[in-house]
């Protein structure tokens, strides 16, 4: 009685095993209606028809990374250098990914594997080197190109690594060091170079300014040397004068003057202990009395008369000679 109704629950089960799919966020998968695609069935719960309708294939939506295996490719200049990639793609058309090509991850690697040796072959090692950029957009447009039929889009390409043989990388070092050799010769060159134009600027400088300041001491001295031979002459002028306007009274004075110095002078000599007088000291004496006779004769005549008495003759004075030391008497 119970072995009808177990075999009924048992198809019931199976009926809504195979009639009702959810398929996941991110995927979408592909209807087979006896064999022939008919719909795609996004994320959510579906109703399929039983024992007619299956799911074909599950295909991933979301984007996607394909990493490129290592290739030896031969550049321009015959040299053979390991290339690692990158592949960023997305499905868009999951009928197109799922029935348009076989194997859609083989395929990309294969196409991506191709043309990265037909572009980087046409160009020299060195370009290889320093053009990735250049060689990540080439790669991009020609692989989406491909692609597009297959429901594909390949958003990014990148050059991982390029791997130089080492002998070629030696010689790139090598020749790396004697170009940043030769720069930092031509930087210390052309350092010393303004060096010396600055040093030859300030020699220069100082050589014009050294002239100068010569030529505005001899302009001084010679200015200094005109005014002082001025003056000497202005006081030349003047003593001649006095001496035209007063006779030998005016001359004495000066003389008087003169001796009256020189005699200070050997007093305050530092090194002076003994003063010897050579000449007589009371001729000394009698110059200073002449200063004073010509002193009175100058104020007698400012403040007397015309018609006054001329003053009374100077008495001759006793002169005796300066005593000499005991010394040079009993020599």
């Amino acid at each position: 009685m119970f072995g009808p109704l177990v075999a009924l629950l048992v198809v019931v089960v199976l009926v809504l095993f195979t009639t009702v799919r959810v398929v996941r966020q991110g995927y979408v998968y592909t209807i087979e209606r006896l064999g022939k695609f008919t719909k795609a069935a996004d994320p959510g719960l579906h109703i399929l028809v039983p024992f007619v309708d299956r799911v074909g294939q599950k295909v991933n939506m979301m984007e996607q990374v394909l990493d490129i295996p290592g290739q030896e490719i031969i550049t321009r200049d015959n040299a053979m250098v390991g290339v690692d990639a990158v592949v960023f793609f997305q499905v868009l058309d999951a009928g197109k990914a799922a029935y348009e090509v076989h194997n859609l991850y083989a395929s990309i690697m294969a196409l991506t594997t191709t043309n990265l040796r037909t572009v980087m072959g046409s160009m020299d090692l060195d370009e290889t080197l320093s053009k990735r950029d250049e060689i990540n957009a080439k790669l991009l447009s020609v692989i989406d190109h491909a692609t597009s039929p297959w429901g594909v889009k390949i958003t990014r390409i990148e050059i991982k690594d390029i791997r130089p043989p080492h002998d070629i990388s030696e010689a790139m070092a090598r020749q790396m060091k004697a170009e940043r050799l030769k720069r930092a010769e031509i930087l210390e060159a052309e350092a010393d170079r303004a060096s010396n134009i600055l040093r030859a600027e300030g020699e220069k400088q100082s050589t014009i300014l050294e002239a100068e300041g010569r030529r505005e001491a001899a302009y001084r001295d010679a200015e200094a040397r005109e005014r002082e031979a001025q003056a000497e002459a202005s006081a030349t002028k003047s003593v001649s004068d006095a001496i035209s306007g007063s006779g030998n009274q005016a001359i004495n004075y000066f003389i008087a003057q003169k001796y009256t110095e020189a005699v200070q002078a050997f007093a305050t000599s530092p090194n002076a202990k003994t003063i010897l007088f050579p000449v007589e000291a009371t001729q000394l004496i009698g110059t200073l009395g002449g200063i004073g006779e010509l002193a009175k004769s100058a104020l007698g005549d400012d403040g007397g008369s015309g018609g006054s008495s001329p003053p009374p003759a100077r008495q001759p004075r006793a002169q005796t000679r300066s005593s000499v030391p005991p010394t040079q008497q009993n020599g």
